[in-house]
């Protein structure tokens, strides 16, 4: 690792090799506001992982709201057309309520966003990045894949009244299938659709095996459809033998209001929450009156301070001391040839003791001596 790099948080790291990536397959960087008007948001709360939104007032009288989302953002600033796609990736803050502990928390950002129309390689290729982006991060990483249209074509079979689809969708989050079991009998359900939807709660692991299984559950052509994509993406990612660690989870539900299509986490060793979320859209773009499709993902950076537990066995290479009357040109001299060696120096008068060094030189008039120098 270049030295400029074993200098940067992880974050940072992540952040200066997902931007080339994502530059590289021609995603230009999208740069906004940290605020919207309230009524923005307030329109589209049911898209937002909160309903608790940070408000102020702006000068001009206005309440405004600092973002709480990147993605509403950049739909309402596109200009959402099928026939010119916009590539764009983005670093941003968002500020979000802290579960149950009553108060926000900043989360840092970066994603990309494909908006325009998403066809076959539009979706492969989103996908591709998200998982680049996770082997960006960790060598131990799993992607899950889930199908908005599979799970709402088999919610369509059930045609539950609205709140316990939503009681279903929630179980079937859960992996509960005997919440799915209870919430079925109460409403009349038939027993093969109801045994469908709890085997749905509980289907996952890897993407073609999975899949293989998936299929005995169809049972109209939307949830068909389904299969026929993610068959699809699964031969692709064959080809580049990217399929080892991606997993079919339907349990990753979204709001069907929103969600269209193929929908995706990521997850890295050492972090039990997920790192990475994305999916496809469309509902969402054409609620904004975009004629357009739209899928892409985030990143979510805090998560990567649970990812860097352990702490750091030096603060430097080099503790350099210097003596009152020292040459200041043959100081500096001194500074850059170890730094142009590979090794990070700190420079001060002083040993205060509570820095932690490989090697602790001192410049004195004479020359420059070796004080001591740890194993």
């Amino acid at each position: 690792m270049k030295q400029a790099e074993m200098l940067l948080k992880k974050e940072e790291q992540v952040i200066f090799s997902l931007r080339g990536l994502f530059e590289q397959y021609g995603y230009k960087k999208f740069k906004m506001s940290k605020f919207e008007e309230y009524d923005f948001y307030a329109d589209n709360r049911s898209f937002l992982s909160s309903e608790n939104i940070l408000t102020f007032t702006g000068l001009d009288g206005k309440l405004l709201a600092l973002k709480p989302d990147v993605t509403l953002s950049i739909v309402k600033n596109t200009k959402g057309s099928r026939e010119n796609a916009e590539r764009v990736y983005y670093n941003e803050n968002v500020y979000r309520a802290r579960k149950g502990a009553g108060e926000y928390k900043e989360i840092m950002q970066v994603g990309l966003e494909y908006i325009g129309e998403v066809d076959d390689y539009a979706t492969l290729e989103v996908l591709l990045l998200a998982q680049k982006s996770l082997k960006a991060i960790s060598d131990q990483y799993i992607m899950d894949l889930s199908h908005m249209g599979f799970v709402a074509g088999l919610m369509e079979e059930v045609n539950l009244p609205y709140a316990q689809q939503k009681a279903v969708l929630s179980c079937i989050s859960e992996k509960n299938p005997h919440g799915v079991r209870s919430i079925c009998a109460e409403a009349g359900t038939a027993d093969e659709l109801t045994q469908k939807l709890a085997t749905l709660a509980s289907l996952y692991g890897p993407l073609e095996a999975t899949l293989e299984q998936a299929k005995d559950l169809c049972c109209n052509e939307k949830m068909e459809q389904a299969v026929a994509e993610l068959e699809g993406i699964l031969r692709c990612l064959k080809i580049g033998g990217n399929e080892k660690n991606v997993n079919l989870d339907f349990s990753i539900v979204n709001d069907m209001d929103y969600y269209t299509g193929v929908i995706f986490q990521g997850f890295i060793d050492g972090v039990p929450a997920g790192i990475l979320s994305g999916g496809r859209y469309d509902n969402l773009i054409h609620k904004m009156g975009k004629d357009a499709d739209a899928i892409g993902f985030a990143v979510y950076l805090d998560l990567l301070e649970r990812f860097e537990t352990t702490e750091k066995e030096y603060d430097v290479d080099t503790l350099l001391l210097y003596e009152d009357g020292v040459d200041t040109a043959a100081l500096a001299k001194a500074a850059q040839m170890l730094t142009d060696n590979g090794q990070s120096v700190l420079v001060q008068k002083k040993n205060t003791g509570n820095v932690k060094y490989k090697q602790l030189l001192c410049m004195k008039d004479r020359g420059l001596e070796i004080v001591a120098e740890l194993d």
